[in-house]
């Protein structure tokens, strides 16, 4: 049997050459800096509403579609981000995701109507839509496995800085109400990660795809450092690239394919009806029903962007050392009883119950942000067959913003209708069903090869076993 075919062992942190891993870090964290446009759009529309809604005298119903039609243009976004990541590739993808995420803040600055204003935001959405599924993905293909839940929770942690970052604005703007500014000054940041981008490598991986060996083993060199790993790494590669990317063919025939998709779909689901995004586009409209003022419904919702950054440093530092599934169990029990007791003192009319309250919203940041968050990424990442990755990824990336989208077209409708209180209980046991979801259905991925995982995945393993 060759050795190309003969599982191989993770590489490990003294495998790699020092000058090798800071080459490694420094590329995923620029890449992980899409994460960053992702978290800047979630973070500037919440503070925005209030003055859009008044600018332009608009009901919930409306400013539900203004909030979502980022969300309607991520899927779409998605939908097509797999065939352009394998056809131009994953960096080329990237620079396209901030061609049009510079052009949508722009046009959302300089928005005249509700119905611009929509239009900017859906291009938005596709800039988003595109760097949200190449992102994790290209990190995936980049980072050597000992760090690569690390890295790609560096992903998630960029979304919780643009959210803070987009938080902070906000508030300066909200003395003013000046909304065009809010929207717009994104565009500066956009412009930066545009130019960061063109100096990245291509992805090894996608280079092999291609048959551009010599490029691919140039960038495993400058990645690993260590002869003998780039040739592991390549010969992995190549072994699972005898069958050519199939996506929708793959996912007809073979069952095991299936099976892996549909995971990636439910992960992503669970991630967003956890209520997280409810909190991220209208923190300010709880806040005011809690009885703020506009200054303290602002000022919350920064403290709720930085304590979504501090907390998604505990998912980095854990993510290789105590695993997915324990992180996944803990953030989703922390995240069913913050919920829950918000709800219960939703409108109680005490003061004090009221900051108990909000710290408790506090306390679900903090459960999302060490779990959900980041891992959810990371496994969707993991999970599928590089034969099919576009294809599986791509479906989990845009069931991603389809639950994103419902989310956030109804939650208003769902304060007004069904109440304060049932609608924390609703995604509080939501977070409770999750935690035996996690148990049947999800593998343990930590420190184990991308390779590994796929030639479990295809002998017919469960899913929750795929990782052993």
């Amino acid at each position: 049997m060759s050795a190309s075919i003969i599982p191989t062992s993770a590489t490990t942190h003294s495998d790699v050459k020092p000058h090798a891993k800071a080459t490694a870090i420094f590329t995923c964290v620029l890449a992980a800096l899409a994460g960053l446009m992702f978290g800047l759009d979630i973070g500037v529309i919440s503070g925005a509403q209030q003055f859009i809604q008044k600018e332009f005298g608009v009901s919930d119903h409306a400013l539900e579609w203004i909030v979502s039609a980022m969300m309607f243009g991520a899927a779409v976004g998605a939908l097509g981000a797999g065939w352009l990541s394998s056809s131009l590739g994953r960096k080329r993808s990237l620079i396209l995701g901030a061609v049009l995420f510079v052009a949508g803040s722009v046009l959302c600055g300089f928005a005249q109507s509700p119905d611009m204003l929509i239009a900017a935001r859906v291009i938005l959405g596709l800039a988003i839509g595109i760097a949200s599924f190449t992102a994790p993905l290209y990190l995936a293909e980049v980072a050597p496995e000992y760090i690569r839940g690390a890295m790609i929770s560096v992903y998630q942690l960029m979304i919780t800085i643009g959210i803070l970052v987009a938080f902070l604005s906000d508030t300066a703007f909200s003395y003013t109400g000046n909304w065009r500014w809010m929207l717009g000054i994104i565009a500066i940041p956009g412009v930066l990660f545009l130019i960061g981008v063109l100096f990245l490598p291509d992805s090894p991986r996608w280079l092999l795809m291609k048959q551009r060996d010599a490029e691919a083993l140039d960038v495993l060199q400058r990645l690993r450092g260590n002869p003998e790993i780039v040739e592991r790494e390549a010969n992995d590669i190549r072994e699972q690239l005898k069958t050519p990317q199939r996506g929708w063919h793959l996912f007809l025939e073979n069952s095991n394919f299936r099976r892996s998709v549909g995971l990636g779909i439910l992960l992503q689901l669970m991630q967003q009806f956890t209520g997280m995004n409810v909190v991220m586009y209208y923190a300010p409209r709880i806040f005011q029903d809690m009885g703020y003022d506009t200054a303290a419904q602002m000022w919350f919702t920064a403290i709720v962007g930085l304590t979504n950054v501090l907390a998604t440093f505990i998912a980095i530092a854990l993510i290789d050392r105590w695993g997915r599934k324990p992180i996944l169990y803990t953030g989703f029990a922390v995240m069913a009883v913050g919920l829950g007791v918000v709800g219960s003192l939703m409108g109680t009319g005490s003061h004090g119950m009221q900051m108990f309250a909000v710290i408790m919203l506090l306390v679900f940041i903090v459960g999302f942000a060490m779990s959900a968050g980041p891992l959810i990424w990371t496994l969707c990442s993991e999970v599928q067959p590089l034969k099919g990755r576009d294809f599986g990824i791509g479906c989990s990336t845009m069931t991603n913003w389809i639950a994103n989208l419902v989310v956030g077209f109804t939650f208003l409708t769902l304060l007004n209708s069904f109440g304060h209180t049932n609608t924390f209980w609703l995604y509080a046991g939501f977070n409770a069903v999750f935690i035996v979801l996690t148990f049947w259905l999800v593998p343990e991925t930590k420190g184990i090869t991308l390779e590994q995982i796929e030639r479990n995945l295809m002998s017919g393993k469960r899913l929750r076993d795929i990782g052993r």
